[in-house]
C-alpha cells in the first residue's frame, strides 16, 4: 500500500526515526537519569520523587534480585497500583537483566496463576492488600522463589502521620493489607541491595524487555513479547509525534503528565510513563481514578500539561459536579485510547477545557501505538489518525488481500514496535502473522483518500442481522448524543428471524429517559436493521481495568445485575 498518510504529516514530524540511538531500554532510561538528576520524575499524594531518587532506588533492586539469584531472561512480575515503587521497579527489573511482567493488581486467584504460571515468574512485587489472593495460588507456583511485599505506609519511610492516613483512606480502603509470610519487606529488598554488588548486564536489541498480558477480553489472556527495540522504538515514535504539542509548553515548565490510566496496562506503562520519562516530564500517579473526587482533588492542586485516557474516564470527569475545580487552562494535548472515543464526550471535552481530544490506536501487541491524529487538531474527527513514523497500516479481506481504498477490512500492522510473538504460544503467533510480516488485530476499519483511518468495529463484535454488518461503534456513538444518556453498550443477541438483532444497553443521565425516546432517536439516525430489537437500562456498565467496557461480558451474562427501575 502506498503510504498516502505521509503527505498528512505536520511539519516537523519525520517518515522514520532512528531507532538505534539506545540499544536497549536500559540505555535510555538511565540518559534521563543522568540528564534530569534534580527534576521531579513524578509525584505522588503531594511527594515528587526525583529522577535521581529513582535512579538509586531502581539500582538497589535491580541489585537485590541479583542477589536473590535470578539471571538475565529470568520473568519478574510487578502487582502495583500507579505508586512511585513502580517506576523503581521497572528500572531495577530491567536493569538487573531480568523481563517485566505487568500484573493486574485486581485480579481473581484463577487469573493471577495462570499469569505468573504462563509467565514462569521466578520473583513477584506485590502491595500487602494484594497479597491475600497471591497467598491462595502460591502452592500452584513453586517457580515462584522471591515475593517483595510493598506497603504504600512504609514506602521508603518518605510517608509519615497524616499523609499515611489519607493514603490508607484513599487506596486502602479496597482491600485491606496482608502480611505474607515468608515475603520481603520492600524497605528490606533495597536495603540488602545497598549493600550488595551490581553486575552491569549486556543488554541489546533483541533481548525480552516486557511480556504485556493481552487483556483477554477476546478469549485467552496471551503475552506478548515486547523487546527492547519494540519499546525504544515506540518511544522514540510517540516522541517525534507529539513533539508539536509539547513545544507549546511554556519555556521553563516541565511537562507535566496526568497518570490516571493504570501503569501496568500499556497505554500507561509505554505511553505516559517511560514517554514522560523520556522527554525530562512528571507523571501525576493516580492510584485509583475510579474514586473521582480523588482524583479531581489531586489535579486542582497540580498544574500539568497532557492528560492521555479513555473514553469513559473522559466523559465521567467531563460530568462531574467538581469539573471545574481544576485548572484545565495549561492542557496542551489530550489523548485518547485504548477504546473508541465518542463524539458527544470529545465534543464536551473540548467545551469545557478548550483541549480537543485526540484519538490514537494501540495493542498491547505493539507496545501500544500505532496511530495517532495530529496533535495541532482543534477539533475531533472521529479517526484514529495516521500510522506513526516508520509504522505500515493494510486493511485485508478475509483471505488476505487488500481492500479497495473506502471499504472496510481487518487492520493490519507492520513497523518497528511490533512485538517479537506471542510468549510460548508459536501457533497463535502463526495464526496472527502474515507471510510478509504484518500483525492481524481483528479490528475492522477503513481508510479514506487522505490515509486516515477509522476503526469501525472488533471482528468478534460485529453484529450480522439479516446478512447486514452492524458495527456496534456505530450505534453507540449514535446513542449517546442523545440527550439523557451518560453511556451506552451494543450487543448482538440471537433472533430467531434476523439470526442476530442489537441489543443496547444504557446508563442514563437522565432518569426521566424513556425506551419510546430511545427508540425514536434511533428511528431518526439510523437505517432499520441497526436499530436496536431490546432496549435496557442499568446503572452501570462491566469494564476492564482501564475502562473499556467489555461487551463480552454483556453477551455471556444478559441478565444484569443491577437494573434501573
Amino acid at each position: 500500500m502506498e503510504k498516502i498518510w505521509l503527505k498528512q504529516y505536520p511539519e516537523g514530524v519525520p517518515a522514520q526515526v532512528d531507532t538505534s540511538v539506545y540499544a536497549s531500554l536500559v540505555a535510555l532510561l538511565e540518559e534521563g537519569f543522568e540528564r534530569h538528576r534534580a527534576r521531579p520524575a513524578c509525584t505522588f499524594m503531594g511527594r515528587s520523587f526525583t529522577y535521581g531518587e529513582i535512579d538509586g532506588l531502581s539500582a538497589a533492586f535491580a541489585a537485590f534480585l541479583q542477589a536473590q539469584g535470578l539471571a538475565k531472561g529470568d520473568r519478574v512480575a510487578i502487582m502495583l497500583p500507579n505508586t512511585p515503587q513502580y517506576l523503581v521497579a521497572i528500572a531495577g527489573v530491567l536493569r538487573a537483566g531480568c523481563i517485566v511482567v505487568n500484573v493486574n493488581p485486581l485480579y481473581t486467584p484463577r487469573e493471577l496463576e495462570h499469569q505468573l504460571r504462563d509467565a514462569g515468574a521466578k520473583a513477584l512485587l506485590v502491595l500487602e492488600n494484594f497479597a491475600a489472593t497471591l497467598q491462595q495460588v502460591l502452592g500452584q507456583l513453586p517457580q515462584l522463589r522471591t515475593v517483595v511485599l510493598a506497603a504504600l505506609g512504609d514506602q521508603l519511610g518518605f510517608f509519615k502521620g497524616a499523609l499515611v492516613n489519607h493514603v490508607v483512606r484513599r487506596v486502602k480502603k479496597m482491600v485491606p493489607p496482608y502480611s505474607l509470610p515468608g515475603a520481603i519487606r520492600f524497605n528490606t529488598a533495597l536495603a540488602q541491595g545497598r549493600a550488595a554488588p551490581r553486575r552491569l548486564v549486556d543488554i541489546g536489541p533483541d533481548d525480552i524487555a516486557v511480556l504485556q498480558y493481552t487483556g483477554g477480553t477476546t478469549g485467552v489472556s496471551k503475552g506478548a513479547v515486547l523487546l527492547h527495540r519494540n519499546l525504544v522504538a515506540n518511544i522514540l515514535q510517540s516522541e517525534a509525534w507529539y513533539r508539536p504539542a509539547l513545544g507549546r509548553v511554556p519555556q521553563g515548565e516541565q511537562l507535566g503528565t496526568v497518570c490516571a490510566l493504570p501503569i501496568y496496562h500499556i497505554f500507561g506503562f509505554s505511553t505516559i510513563v517511560l514517554l514522560t520519562m523520556r522527554v525530562g516530564g512528571y507523571s501525576i500517579l493516580i492510584p485509583n481514578a475510579r474514586d473521582l473526587p480523588a482524583l479531581l482533588k489531586t489535579l486542582s492542586k497540580q498544574r500539568f500539561h497532557s492528560f492521555p485516557a479513555v473514553n469513559t474516564l473522559f466523559n465521567a470527569l467531563a460530568n462531574h459536579k467538581d469539573f471545574s475545580s481544576v485548572d484545565w487552562s495549561h492542557l496542551r494535548i489530550c489523548v485518547g485510547g485504548g477504546m473508541a472515543v465518542q463524539q458527544a464526550t470529545a465534543r464536551l471535552w473540548l467545551e469545557k477545557t478548550g483541549c480537543a481530544i485526540v484519538e490514537g490506536y494501540g495493542l498491547s501487541e505493539t507496545s501500544p501505538s500505532v496511530s495517532c491524529n495530529p496533535v495541532n487538531n482543534t477539533e475531533f474527527n472521529g479517526t484514529i489518525g495516521l500510522p506513526l513514523p516508520g509504522t505500515e497500516l493494510a486493511l485485508l479481506d478475509d483471505a488476505g488481500n487488500p481492500v479497495p481504498t473506502g471499504q472496510p477490512g481487518e487492520i493490519a500492522i507492520r513497523g518497528p514496535q511490533l512485538m517479537a510473538g506471542y510468549w510460548q504460544r508459536p501457533d497463535e503467533t502463526a495464526k496472527a502473522m502474515t507471510a510478509d510480516g504484518f500483525f492481524r488485530t481483528g479490528d475492522i476499519g477503513t481508510m479514506d483518500e487522505r490515509g486516515y483511518f477509522r476503526i469501525v468495529d472488533r471482528k468478534k463484535d460485529m453484529i450480522l442481522v439479516s446478512g447486514f454488518n452492524v458495527y456496534p461503534n456505530e450505534v453507540e456513538d449514535v446513542l449517546t448524543q442523545l440527550p439523557g444518556v451518560l453511556e451506552c453498550a451494543a450487543i448482538g443477541v440471537p433472533d430467531g428471524k434476523a439470526g442476530e438483532a442489537v441489543k443496547v444497553i444504557i446508563v442514563r443521565k437522565d432518569p426521566a429517559l424513556t425506551e419510546d425516546q430511545v427508540r425514536g432517536y434511533c428511528e431518526a439516525n439510523l437505517t432499520g436493521y441497526k436499530r436496536p430489537k431490546v432496549v435496557e437500562f442499568r446503572t452501570d456498565l462491566p469494564k476492564s481495568p482501564v475502562g473499556k467496557v467489555l461487551r463480552r461480558e454483556l453477551r455471556e451474562q444478559p441478565q444484569p445485575q443491577k437494573v434501573d427501575s
